[in-house]
């Protein structure tokens, strides 16, 4: 039973590698692109259909504007790089919604939606962009797809952990999988979670260094956002996001490769 559990989950990974366009970084894809964006769409339109959409005409405009340039610089990249394929897995649509939420994401297949409550600390077109480059980079690099293969496998370990244990006794049994259950939570989910969000901005600035906006704002952007969030945030250990002062470092060292990306409009 030990052996086929093993073999079973080490055939799996070895045969779902794929590679992050730009970063190169390696990942685990065990979930079909079509299931996630079947999914995707449908929780999309749920959301759509349960908030508000904004009534700022001009902000909803720049939304769109923003979020499409963005998209279009990155398709012109794939289609240039010979990833073509890919692009049939987007349906660009970028939404601004009447909510005081701090907030912006964007669902895997591109449905893209930005909170009212985040334009005061966006502040103009450039800072808009900071935070779209950002949400699109997700959906770009797969980053659902990435953590529900994650999940997967953790799911394969409990139970391979289950069997190594068969023969344990019960009291041996139920802390390895107390230990194990806060392992995996603190030890993998989480810190990826960070991984991804780090690549996120990394891709994020190139996107939008693409798209004609300069990359520099970005470091303004997080520190307006770090001074809106002050006393709000949580431990970064416990957190799915990185805190804002590591943020802030982590895009000052990504921004020489960006700004190779980057030409003035």
């Amino acid at each position: 039973m030990r052996k086929i559990l093993f073999f079973i989950v080490f055939s799996i990974v070895l045969t779902s590698c794929s590679t992050v366009m730009l970063t190169g970084r390696k990942q685990i894809l065990l979930v079909s692109n079509a299931d996630v964006l079947s999914s995707s769409f449908q929780s999309y339109k749920q959301f759509i259909d349960s908030v508000p959409a904004s009534t700022d005409k001009v902000n909803t405009l720049l939304v769109k504007k923003v979020g499409s340039k963005i998209a279009a610089a990155v398709e012109a990249y794939m289609k240039t790089n010979g990833m073509e394929s890919d692009i049939s897995n987007f349906a660009w649509e970028f939404n601004l919604v009447k909510d005081t939420t701090a907030n912006a994401f964007c669902m895997p297949g591109g449905k893209v939606v930005v909170f009212e409550g985040i334009l005061p600390i966006t502040k103009n077109e450039v800072g808009l962009a900071v935070v779209l480059g950002h949400e699109i980079a997700h959906a770009v690099a797969k980053h659902a797809n990435e953590r529900l293969s994650q999940q997967m496998l953790v799911q394969y370990g409990a139970s391979l952990t289950d069997a190594l244990l068969a023969n344990k006794p019960a009291a041996t049994r139920s802390t390895i999988d107390m230990l194990y259950g806060l392992g995996s939570q603190y030890g993998v989910m989480l810190p990826y979670s960070r991984k991804q969000e780090y690549e996120a901005d990394h891709l994020g600035l190139i996107f939008l260094a693409m798209a004609g906006y300069d990359p520099n704002e970005a470091v303004t952007f997080w520190q307006r956002m770090e001074t809106a969030s002050a006393g709000k945030s949580v431990p970064e250990f416990l957190s799915t996001h990185p805190s804002d002062v590591n943020r802030i470092e982590k895009i000052k060292e990504y921004l020489p490769e960006a700004l190779q990306y980057y030409k003035k409009p």
